[in-house]
C-alpha cells in the first residue's frame, strides 16, 4: 500500500497531538502530505439562544478559535518538512472525517482515541470507533497511554 495522504483529525488535546506526531513520522517515512480536519458541529447550540444569551458572533469565534488552532497545528507539520492542509467542518466529528477522507481519496486516518470504556463509552459513543466502521481506508487509532 503506498500512503500518499493521510487525514488526520484533531480535537487539540494532548492525545490527538501525539497522533499528529504520529503522523508526520509517517508523512516523512512515505514522502506523504497531511490533512488535518477539525470537526465542531453547531447543532448542540442550536436553540440555545432560547434559554441563554448568546452573543451575535459566538459562532464566528469559534470558528476564528478553531481556524487559529488548527493553524499553529499545521506550523508543526510544515516545521517538520511535511506538505500540510487543513480543513474546518461543521458537521458531526465521524461524519466529517469519513466525508473528508471520502472527498480527498486519502490513503490512511491517524487519529486518537479517549480510551472510553464501559457506561461512558456506551453513553458518548466514539468518534474513533465510528470512523473506523466507515472510512473508506485504514484507519490508524492511538489509544492513550495507560488506557
Amino acid at each position: 500500500m503506498q500512503i500518499r495522504k493521510i487525514l488526520v483529525p484533531l480535537d487539540f488535546s494532548e492525545h490527538s497531538m501525539k497522533a499528529l506526531a504520529t503522523a508526520i513520522d509517517l508523512a516523512k517515512t512515505f514522502g506523504a502530505r497531511i490533512v488535518l480536519i477539525h470537526a465542531y458541529s453547531a447543532l448542540p447550540y442550536i436553540g440555545l439562544s432560547d434559554q441563554v444569551p448568546v452573543p451575535p458572533d459566538f459562532f464566528e469565534m469559534v470558528h476564528l478559535a478553531a481556524a487559529r488552532s488548527l493553524g499553529k497545528a499545521a506550523e508543526q507539520a510544515s516545521r517538520a518538512g511535511v506538505p500540510v492542509e487543513t480543513r474546518l467542518s461543521e458537521l458531526p466529528p465521524a461524519e466529517a472525517i469519513v466525508a473528508a477522507a471520502q472527498e480527498l481519496e486519502v490513503d490512511l486516518i491517524v487519529m486518537s482515541t479517549r480510551g472510553l470504556s464501559g457506561l461512558k463509552h456506551l453513553l458518548l459513543g466514539s468518534v474513533a470507533e465510528r470512523t473506523i466502521r466507515l472510512a473508506p481506508c485504514p484507519v490508524l487509532a492511538l489509544k492513550p497511554e495507560g488506557a
